[in-house]
């Protein structure tokens, strides 16, 4: 069997992981960031400043922020249920260490700064949860295309084949998710008035870089017969085809429905798109091709699993416009954010519920057909991650209130109504001089050029592919791949970033 095969046979015929085990998994990144955030206010409680070097604010980004989900997905995966116990350990140190030297330095009781952080203004205009999430997304993505064809990434975290729910499959869903977060519509402030069909339009233009991408990566793949997948979309489809669709489609149908009604829509399209899965042959026909045997013949037996999982996508979509809207609402104090975070976990706890009735009274979830349970699945996931994040901004906004002036990048500003009499609305102004110094970090960095960041890891996963036998690699020589890996992705978004580039090539 030729290294191609290998490759391919490597990754396919695949059933997932439990949803305990993603749910788990989900909290590593919070905790990372929420360990970053805690180490930088501890270094300015002991030394009165930021860290200045950028070389060591790099090192300090990678070494927390990407290191331990590389350990975690590799050599660490026996033991993923101990790593967040492990890392919410650490951060309770931090913090402990925090309270204990702040006591030294200052006399302000701790429950003086309890009642302050309730009545804490936080900045309106920018919430850091959607930020970290879709970076983080990025990330976790690089990391798995390419973990995944070394053997110390486990099996259970790969694609699965056709029922199950892979780690991977997850990342496929949560992109869709973050991109609807901030897309055109959502960002659009209603009282300003626009052409209805003007979003429509930009997105015909905005969508060309995602269509040239897909055809380049076909091109690539098929001249150098790189492995692929090819139950995952089919001959000729791909990823970016699936994204520069599902942007058009959702802009058209959010042309003709309001966005607040934008879940109603999903929901539509997730149920009819299921009954007809159910009550009619497209299962057959998506699972086992027209002949039944897995045939591949014409255009739409070729790529019947990129081509009729659109409708899942977009359901997905839709419904994540509705998540984006709800998170944009002017909720600017720190008791709107606690409710909302109750909101985010009510709604988690209904999806789960829904997960099991779809489950036991339709199908199990499917990335490969896209179908309701799948919808269901990424959404609960997705809220639960961005539950996560928001739930550590706010444990980092409450440090930084224990030690004034200290800054933590990619977190809420702190800002406070202009007059105590001020009426709900005012503007805010920010607190301390954390908005005017410009934080170099690897989430700016990478927020900043996402778009190229996951260009540029799936060009480096196919050399590294092309130069190395992954299916043989040891523990050590694989961790260092990953490590150089990842580390070189960053180096690249952090030089822009600090040299404020922005690449684009439309």
């Amino acid at each position: 069997m030729s290294q191609k095969h290998l490759k391919e046979a490597f990754i396919s015929n695949l059933n997932g992981t439990s949803l305990l085990e993603i749910s788990v998994g989900l909290s590593l990144a919070p905790l990372c960031l929420l360990g970053r955030g805690l180490l930088l206010v501890l270094w300015y409680l002991h030394y009165g400043k930021p860290v200045g070097s950028r070389t060591y604010s790099l090192l300090l980004d990678f070494l927390v922020l990407v290191s331990p989900l590389l350990f975690s997905c590799t050599v660490l995966s026996p033991i993923i249920y101990f790593i967040p116990l492990i890392l919410a350990a650490f951060c309770a140190g931090i913090f402990a260490r925090v309270c204990s030297q702040r006591k030294q330095k200052t006399g302000v009781p701790f429950g003086q700064i309890v009642k302050e952080f309730q009545k804490t203004y936080l900045d309106p205009e920018y919430i850091p949860a959607i930020t970290v999430f879709r970076v983080y997304v990025n990330v976790l993505t690089s990391i798995s295309i390419l973990a995944v064809d070394f053997p110390q990434y486990p099996r259970r975290y790969a694609k699965a084949e056709t029922y199950g729910t892979g780690v991977m499959d997850l990342g496929v869903g949560a992109f869709i998710f973050g991109n609807a977060l901030v897309c055109p519509e959502v960002r659009h402030k209603s009282r300003v008035a626009q052409p209805k069909f003007s979003h429509l339009v930009r997105q015909v233009f905005s969508v060309w870089p995602l269509v040239s991408l897909g055809v380049g990566r076909l091109l690539s793949v098929k001249s150098i017969e790189y492995h692929e997948h090819t139950s995952e979309y089919g001959v000729h489809w791909n990823f970016f085809f699936t994204l520069a669709f599902v942007r058009l489609a959702a802009s058209l149908l959010l042309a003709i429905f309001p966005k607040k009604n934008s879940w109603m829509v999903g929901l539509t399209l997730a149920v009819l798109y299921q009954l007809i899965l159910s009550s009619t042959s497209l299962k057959t026909f998506i699972l086992h091709g027209s002949s039944g045997r897995g045939s591949r013949v014409g255009f739409l037996d070729a790529n019947r699993e990129g081509l009729f999982s659109l409708f899942g996508y977009l359901a997905i979509y839709m419904a994540s416009v509705q998540v984006g809207v709800w998170l944009l609402e002017r909720r600017s104090s720190v008791r709107g954010w606690v409710e909302a975070v109750w909101a985010l976990l009510l709604t988690v706890v209904v999806l789960f519920a829904f997960l099991h009735v779809s489950q036991a009274c339709a199908d199990p979830v499917s990335r490969r057909m896209a179908n309701l349970s799948f919808c269901i699945w990424v959404m609960a996931h997705c809220l639960l991650l961005l539950l996560f994040f928001v739930a550590t901004d706010l444990v980092l906004v409450f440090t930084k209130l224990l030690v004034k002036g200290s800054s933590v990048p990619s977190c809420w500003n702190v800002v406070k109504l202009p007059h105590a009499s001020a009426k709900h609305g005012a503007e805010a102004v920010s607190e301390g001089r954390e908005d005017e110094v410009s934080h170099v970090c690897l989430i700016s960095a990478i927020n900043k050029n996402q778009l190229l960041f996951f260009l540029l890891a799936n060009v480096m996963t196919g050399a590294v592919n092309l130069l190395i036998d992954t299916l043989h690699s040891k523990a050590f020589s694989t961790l260092c791949i990953l490590h150089l890996y990842m580390f070189f992705n960053c180096l690249v978004m952090y030089i822009l970033h600090a040299k404020n580039r922005v690449l684009k090539f439309w």
